[in-house]
């Protein structure tokens, strides 16, 4: 018997792919396994763009609503829990399909998590009062020492710019000449790694709809109802896009209409990242349309990969 083969489907947000991965999951007698590091979290829905009641009844989906907000969920937790549900799939006689933009969890399941340093508990403190009171000091910090890593990430990705700035500090070495030192070695998987990629213009226009449409649906309120169960505003859950912005308008710091100005920016940072991400990504294959017109393309692909 042939050795399985994972279909991942990945793309810049808003672009389609949940819709996608549901739709090829369901054309092939499959599972979804959710490669996404908000849609883990429980009660949050809206901003996450969970896939809708519709989608979820097609085709299980694995991964979504599986951790507390109120706690951090790692991305060594989601190796362990996507290994378990892909085991899980497999021996059912089910195709696992990998949908997400979280393109570092994607990357882990292929390849597995790069051994950095071990973290150092008193400077992580120091580089944690760093930020708090100047924060753009640590930004031009990093992409002094790792320029490379620092285009990588959101200016407000506090997590992974401390940690960068920490195995600078720690091994002397950036953490991007780290990686390039240890090449990729065999995929832990087979796969076959599709990519959606729209035209620039219309996934802009899609997001500010999707923004939009967010907020009708009651963003705010989500944000709310979360604070009001005991999740603290400084949670990573509510570093994702929307929420934090939803959070400032609660407090009384910014208006609706700023703050939606905000997420739609900062989503389309977030889709150009992912892009960047894609084009280095090893054997990844590109459909140039959103997941609603790629379907046929992608059954192709799919069957050009098993034959291969």
């Amino acid at each position: 018997m042939s050795e399985p083969v994972l279909l991942i489907v990945a793309g810049p947000t808003a672009s389609g792919k949940t819709f996608l991965g549901a739709q090829l999951a369901a054309a092939l007698g499959g599972e979804v396994v959710s490669a996404d590091a908000f849609a883990v979290y429980r009660g949050m829905d809206i901003g996450t763009a969970k896939p809708d009641p519709a989608l979820r009844q097609l085709v299980p989906h694995h991964l979504l609503d599986v951790a507390d907000p109120r706690e951090r969920y790692s991305a060594g937790q989601f190796l362990r829990d996507a290994d378990a549900a892909i085991a899980s799939i497999l021996a059912r006689g089910k195709q696992p399909v990998v949908v997400g933009g979280t393109l570092f969890y994607v990357h882990a399941l292929l390849y597995g998590l790069f051994p950095e340093p071990p973290g150092k508990e008193t400077l992580r403190r120091q580089l944690e009062r760093a930020w708090q009171e100047d924060p753009e000091s640590l930004r031009a910090k990093l992409a002094e020492l790792d320029p490379q890593r620092a285009a990588t990430l959101s200016p407000n990705d506090k997590q992974r710019i401390l940690r960068a700035l920490e195995v600078c500090l720690l091994a002397g070495k950036p953490l991007s000449e780290l990686w390039a030192a240890n090449p990729l070695g065999k995929p832990r998987y087979r796969f076959c790694f599709l990519a959606l990629h729209p035209p620039r213009p219309a996934l802009h226009a899609r997001i500010a709809a999707r923004v939009e449409h967010m907020w009708q649906a009651g963003l705010l309120a989500e944000a709310a109802r979360l604070l009001a169960q005991g999740v603290p505003p400084e949670a990573h859950a509510f570093k994702a896009i929307g929420y934090r912005e939803a959070l400032r308008v609660l407090a009384g710091d910014w208006s609706e209409a700023y703050a939606k100005e905000k997420v739609v920016a900062a989503t389309r940072q977030l889709a150009k990242r992912q892009l960047t991400w894609l084009r280095k990504e090893a054997g990844v294959r590109f459909l140039p349309a959103f997941g609603e017109q790629a379907l046929a393309r992608a059954l192709a692909l799919w069957e050009e990969s098993r034959g291969e």
